[in-house]
């Protein structure tokens, strides 16, 4: 069996961090992703996902991947890619649009898997509120969303899955998307639901 990398890709609130950041405390490898943009304190969580550099030190650096999203730049290094690829055999990573996907593709297509994680816009929405956004941060990633397609790109993706619901929902499609999930016999299932 081939070392894969799945790639997560969806629009802002979609739950890419949370699925991330859960299959890496499940010790599944996560390669970086490196960006010219600077966390503040709403989404200091994102710190320990991304790696911040200065414009001039991204300009700097090989990526296979280099794309940029509402005036930063994002990408995944050429050699963390290949080490990932060569010495593990499940790796993640974060696509900020499908650009990157077709650029990881020339270097690893049949062993790549792109998962898009899907909102509606009830939901873009309520996250955006408990986020703390204002009416017109709402606005704008409504807008940008719309400009650049981030909802259509479920048309570019191996996965789509619903992340409508709680993060362990959305974690266990995830899983059985990625072969992690292990089925047990008959009677320990009926055992189990007994």
């Amino acid at each position: 069996m081939a070392n894969k990398i799945y790639a997560f890709l969806g629009p802002h609130t979609s739950g890419k961090s949370t699925m991330v950041a859960q299959l890496m405390s499940m010790g599944i490898h996560y390669i970086p992703t490196v960006t010219t943009r600077v966390f503040d304190d709403r989404y200091a969580y994102k710190r320990r996902l991304y790696q911040t550099v200065k414009s001039a030190d991204y300009k700097n650096e090989k990526f296979i991947v280099n794309t940029s999203y509402q005036a930063h730049s994002y990408g995944l290094r050429k050699a963390e890619v290949l080490d990932a690829y060569k010495n593990h055999r499940v790796s993640i990573a974060l696509m900020h649009d499908v650009s990157g996907i077709a650029q990881l593709a020339k270097f690893i297509h049949q062993d790549l898997v792109s998962i898009f994680l899907m909102i509606d816009d009830e939901v873009f929405v309520d996250r955006m509120l408990r986020a703390g956004c204002s009416n017109d941060e709402i606005r704008y990633y409504v807008e940008t969303a719309d400009e650049t397609g981030e909802f259509e790109h479920w048309r570019d993706v191996d996965f789509v899955v619903k992340n409508t619901s709680t993060a362990r929902v959305g974690l266990e499609q995830i899983l059985a998307i990625m072969g992690l999930v292990t089925l047990v016999p008959q009677a320990d299932f009926d055992r189990l639901v007994k």
